[in-house]
């Protein structure tokens, strides 16, 4: 018989700085925009875990990006040139072979990520640093419960494909309206809940914790994820592990954006 252990573990990449090409842009829904990327930069990419981040670096009125060197504090840029904006996104697929890299982008607002994705084009160029690491979640837990809005849809997407057909999962996700589900493919035995904003904004409401509060604990050992806007993630996570029976070892929470007009 074999004993679950539950040994999730951290591992860290060599951080690395590429120009990556845009090759392709797809919408996925009318709020998700795939941009696939590409070039030789790309060998040697790693992405370990299905909720890794990248940071992605933006050109500023069409102006080349500068390339950094590494110094003791990370990224260091030529003296002299503006650092260029940079956003926190999944890596959702990484093709080895064809040297191409998917990031779906939520456009809303009109920060720098959201702006460029939604004018972007074969062609263009942007910078990518990382992943700087990767935290592998055990896989022999009784049962998974993902929760978040539509900027961890990615790491949802990819989690659910790489489960194995033992898993058991439940998934809770908000969204602007109907319009915005997306199809989940896996192996595993997988429950979603979709939860429509209608109108609300994004961030406001209680439509997660609402679900989350409602929902009767799985049975077994449980792996908590949530990802969504910070302040929310983090009201979700305090109410979680104050429920009997939930493990505050097994929760992670993400805060995946920031409720502020500057951000997206």
């Amino acid at each position: 018989m074999t004993v679950a252990t539950h040994e999730s573990r951290r591992v860290r990449h060599t951080l690395v700085f590429r120009h990556v090409q845009v090759l392709a842009v797809q919408d996925i829904t009318p709020s998700m925009r795939r941009v696939t990327l590409g070039g030789e930069e790309l060998d040697g990419f790693v992405s370990a875990a299905p909720d890794d981040h990248v940071k992605l670096f933006f050109p500023v009125n069409g102006e080349p990006l500068p390339r950094p060197t590494m110094g003791a504090e990370g990224l260091q840029f030529p003296e002299g040139v503006a650092r260029p904006p940079m956003r926190d996104y999944t890596p959702r697929h990484f093709d080895a072979a064809a040297c191409t890299l998917d990031i779906d982008f939520v456009l809303h607002g009109d920060g720098p990520a959201a702006s460029w994705a939604a004018t972007a084009a074969p062609g263009q160029v942007i910078g990518l640093g990382g992943p700087r690491g990767s935290m592998l979640v055990a896989d022999d837990f009784d049962h998974y419960v993902m929760v978040g809005d539509e900027t961890a849809l990615p790491a949802i997407s990819r989690w659910l494909e790489e489960l194995p057909a033992s898993a058991n999962a439940t998934v809770l996700v908000e969204i602007a309206d109907e319009r915005d589900r997306q199809t989940f493919e896996s192996r595993a035995n997988v429950q979603v809940t979709w939860m429509h904003r209608d109108g609300t904004p994004p961030g406001g409401g209680t439509l997660l914790q609402d679900a989350l509060a409602a929902l009767p604990l799985p049975e077994g050992d449980v792996f908590w994820w949530i990802a969504t806007e910070s302040r929310r993630a983090r009201l979700i996570r305090q109410s979680l592990v104050a429920r009997d029976g939930v493990n505050a070892e097994w929760v992670k929470a993400t805060g995946y954006w920031q409720l502020d007009p500057a951000d997206d």
